[in-house]
């Protein structure tokens, strides 16, 4: 048996078609429209006020791509792998992916919902001799009018949270940028105490020589050569432990990269590292918009503000249209002759559904939802209090780590100038090997504290440039 087919369609009245129009055009959308709060900010950042050029900047370090920033080359493709391979990255990136499709099916209850049905029946009635085969083919659609915006704050909703987390993996990549930069420098900081404890144990090598040779001679003590071994037995100590904390450095960059443990390579050695002329950080207002966390927290709020809406909206009808279409075709027998069936079937309906008593959970909802908003509320106002905290931290730390390693640059000239002179006096006999060991001591301790001032230096300098924002606009 051959049956036609025939698209299934669904033709709305005109009267109907009228007054769903009318209905959407007069929907209003209850509870309150988000606007941003009034945040009181200061005017300039802490221990700029007496300098007016930096008041004035409006440019700021952070403005600049990290590339700009970091230009040692191997830093720059560390970071670059990580921003590639890092976990927390993928994990952040799948976040937006699975945010994104939340806003569609969120979004998806505006709009009708049709299905397609099919059924087939066919048969034969002994007790009336007849004999058909049927086949219905029919389309239901259903659309639930959002004439108080429920749906639409729950859309509002569902895209505030797909921009936080699309904020909140500039966070992580921004940390992530960061966290590298800050263990590579570290590193780098490592491998200079490395090279200069390396060097003191060449040179104390030659120091426990020289002092044995002139034992041998009559012109030195056994004390002296004891003494002069000291120095030499420190610095080998030393290596060791500076080797274990070089190692796990590596480690961790490893880690951040998204590889197993592993060496790193180096670029140009930390003293060669450049550092900029001026670190502006701009005005203190485009932090807000500069900062990804910040951001992200205001789309937290936002979000928190439509839910209201969304609770408020339960308290009103919520109104559903159905309507079904389609037609039966087929062939039967009846009585006494055979007879070809096509019937098109079409219906429509309302429903109206309205609360009249649920035990107080509809006033609890939103209730939970204006409290939610508080909270978010407070926390807006908190990660920009901490924001400013981070910028000011970061802007003394940068400026005080600076002068301590001006600072201990002219401790080590003025040690090796007294070592050198103590070294004259020794072989003079002017004086005893006591005044060398200790210069040579202080020395060694001073390098060890320049080489740790310049990696302190250029970590907060990262810091910096975190707590600004990054580049990352």
């Amino acid at each position: 048996m051959v049956m036609k087919k025939m698209a299934p369609s669904f033709l709305m009245p005109p009267t109907f078609a009228a007054i769903l129009a009318s209905i959407l055009m007069a929907g209003c959308t209850v509870g309150p429209k988000y606007r941003r709060p009034v945040v009181q900010t200061p005017g300039v950042y802490r221990d700029l006020g007496e300098n007016p050029q930096a008041q004035a900047q409006a440019a700021s370090f952070a403005d600049l791509p990290w590339w700009q920033v970091f230009q040692d080359t191997q830093l720059q493709e560390l970071i670059r792998t990580a921003l590639n391979e890092n976990y927390d990255v993928q994990l952040a990136t799948e976040r937006i992916g699975a945010a994104r499709a939340q806003v569609a099916i969120t979004r998806s209850n505006l709009f009708p919902q049709v299905q397609g049905n099919a059924d087939f029946n066919g048969g034969k009635d002994p007790n009336i001799q007849s004999k058909a085969n049927i086949l219905a083919l029919t389309a239901d659609a259903a659309f639930q009018v959002d004439l108080f915006g429920r749906l639409r704050r729950a859309t509002e909703a569902s895209r505030a949270q797909l921009l936080a987390t699309q904020d909140a993996r500039q966070t992580v990549m921004l940390t992530l940028v960061s966290d590298v930069a800050s263990d590579y420098f570290q590193l780098l900081d490592l491998d200079l105490q490395l090279r200069i404890t390396q060097d003191t144990v060449k040179t104390q090598e030659e120091s426990v020589k020289l002092t044995r040779l002139r034992l041998d001679h009559g012109v030195a003590t056994k004390l002296d050569v004891l003494q002069s071994q000291q120095v030499l037995d420190t610095a080998n100590a030393a290596i060791p432990d500076l080797e274990r904390q070089i190692a796990q450095e590596e480690d961790a960059i490893s880690i951040l990269l998204g590889h197993y443990p592993e060496s790193v390579r180096r670029g140009r050695p930390l003293a060669e590292q450049p550092l900029p002329p001026e670190v502006p950080p701009g005005m203190p207002s485009t932090l807000l918009e500069r900062r990804p966390d910040i951001r992200e927290v205001e789309q937290d709020l936002i979000t928190a503000n439509a839910e209201i809406g969304v609770a408020r909206a339960a308290f009103f009808p919520q109104i559903s249209l159905t309507g079904s279409g389609g037609g039966a075709f087929g062939r039967s027998t009846l009585f006494s002759g055979l007879m070809s069936s096509q019937t098109g079937i079409w219906s429509y309906g309302a429903h109206v559904s309205q609360p009249i008593f649920t035990g107080g959970a509809l006033r609890g909802n939103l209730r939970l939802a204006e409290s939610q908003h508080r909270e978010e509320l407070i926390a807006y106002k908190q990660v920009i209090q901490l924001a400013f905290r981070d910028v000011s931290d970061a802007l003394i730390g940068y400026q005080k780590l600076h002068q301590v390693r001006v600072a201990q640059e002219t401790t080590v000239k003025d040690l090796q100038d007294t070592v050198s002179t103590s070294l004259v006096r020794y072989r003079g006999g002017i004086t005893t090997y006591l005044e060398v060991l200790d210069g040579q001591r202080s020395l060694f301790n001073a390098e060890l504290a320049l080489a740790q001032a310049r990696g302190s230096e250029y970590q907060s300098l990262v810091q910096l440039y975190k707590a600004l924002g990054g580049g990352w606009q």
